[in-house]
């Protein structure tokens, strides 16, 4: 007896194809290559139609072992190595890791070396987030904030060259102390950037609150609660953006932050918008402090000038004095001797918390080092915030977390 073969017909095969296809997913790579990654990130994600259902970042594309290195430069060679973190603001890295191995050896810096650090620090905050803003402009269509950030960016690194002799990997810091010292007028030139950057950093800042499509992008979009975002580990104005006043000039002050008066911004719903008012206002608090800085510069030395076998003796001194020529060249030679024993210290970067971890077994290069890098911590609440959101908006919200792949890959 023969079997009957039922053929399902054309209507029951389309209907069985269209649901078929409306549960299935594509997975769509963003990235390494794309301008809105702002480096080499790649985000490997899943999307319905135009709705993200999955979001992972793959990193190391930029990895480069800059732990591993320190293990092999004394701890004044690897300041250059700081610059290239978050070389962004390269100042500011070098002074995060030169309190590190200070607290190592428990040297304590004159108070015009601190005011020189958070001068520059704080400046390196307002040229960290003028680029920030300006690349988060391009990214939801904005150019004109671009050029106009990138002007005042230009005035700040002519600042830094006439200061650091470099205008970009700053290497100025030094354990002890720094480099040398300002040079004639600088300090006048500083209060000069600052008494004009104020009136164009609000015009820029109304540029973007002010356009409804910048609006649009932003608010309600890539929203982080304070909870999600402490424990995802989110620091810096990411974690405030979410109404979390975590500082740490406030709330662990170092260099003297303690006598400073200024505020800490923090956002009310934790979206893309909030990110992005909290940058403009410490941009606001940033001039606020450099201001406090100059009026009060103290004189005296920029550097400890007992730390013998840490700190370089003065050049005049290494010219005319055979001993302080001796202790120049193992200095050198052999790095600033630190005792046996470890440190960690952690400054309030422009990205966030930036931690150095120093284990030493004493003399001049570090047995261990661990870096608590920002912007790698920030990055891990991809998976979270990104889900529900459309592909364009993925845009918004890496622009709006401001992230810098140096120091996220190390």
């Amino acid at each position: 007896m023969a079997t009957e073969i039922a053929f399902p017909d054309a209507a029951a095969k389309n209907a069985a194809a269209a649901a078929e296809s409306q549960s299935e997913s594509m997975s769509l790579s963003m990235g390494p290559s794309h301008p809105s990654t702002h480096g080499v990130l790649r985000v490997q994600l899943e999307i319905d139609g135009e709705i993200v259902t999955k979001a992972d970042p793959v990193l190391g594309y930029l990895h480069r072992g800059d732990e591993k290195i320190a293990e092999n430069m004394t701890y004044n060679q690897f300041v250059p190595y700081t610059d290239r973190l978050d070389y962004l603001a390269p100042l500011a890295n070098n002074v995060a890791y030169a309190l590190a191995v200070e607290k190592l050896v428990g040297l304590q810096i004159p108070p015009r070396c601190a005011a020189i650090r958070v001068l520059v620090s704080e400046m390196a905050r307002i040229s960290s987030h003028l680029m920030g803003l300006g690349a988060y402009g391009i990214d939801v269509g904005a150019w004109t904030v671009f050029l106009y950030s990138f002007e005042e960016r230009e005035k700040l690194y002519k600042l830094f060259e006439e200061l650091t002799g470099a205008r970009f990997t700053t290497s100025y810091t030094r354990i002890g102390g720094v480099a040398r010292d300002v040079p004639p007028g600088w300090l006048e030139k500083v209060g000069a950037f600052c008494d004009q950057f104020s009136p164009i950093l609000e015009e820029v800042l109304a540029l973007l609150a002010r356009n409804r499509i910048f609006l649009d992008r932003t608010e309600g979009v890539g929203v982080i609660s304070a909870t999600d975002a402490i424990a995802y580990g989110l620091t810096g104005p990411n974690l405030r953006g979410s109404g979390v006043a975590l500082d740490l000039r406030k709330d662990r002050p170092y260099l003297g932050y303690e006598h400073y008066d200024f505020e800490v911004p923090v956002g009310t719903k934790g979206d893309s918008y909030d990110r992005f008012a909290v940058r403009g206002e410490e941009m606001r608090q940033s001039v606020r402090i450099i201001k406090q800085v100059l009026a009060g510069f103290p004189s005296g030395d920029w550097f400890v000038r007992d730390a013998r076998r840490i700190f370089a003796p003065p050049k005049d001194k290494v010219l005319t004095s055979m001993e302080e020529l001796i202790n120049n060249f193992m200095i050198v030679t052999e790095g600033p001797q630190m005792p046996a024993g470890e440190a960690y210290f952690e400054a309030e970067n422009p990205k966030g918390i930036l931690g150095f971890y120093v284990v030493s077994k004493g003399g001049g290069v570090p047995w261990r080092m661990k870096i608590r890098s920002p912007s790698f911590c920030n990055l891990s609440i991809l998976p979270k915030v990104c889900v529900g959101e459309y592909i364009a908006d993925v845009v918004s919200i890496l622009g709006s977390l401001d992230f810098v792949m140096g120091e996220c890959d190390r």
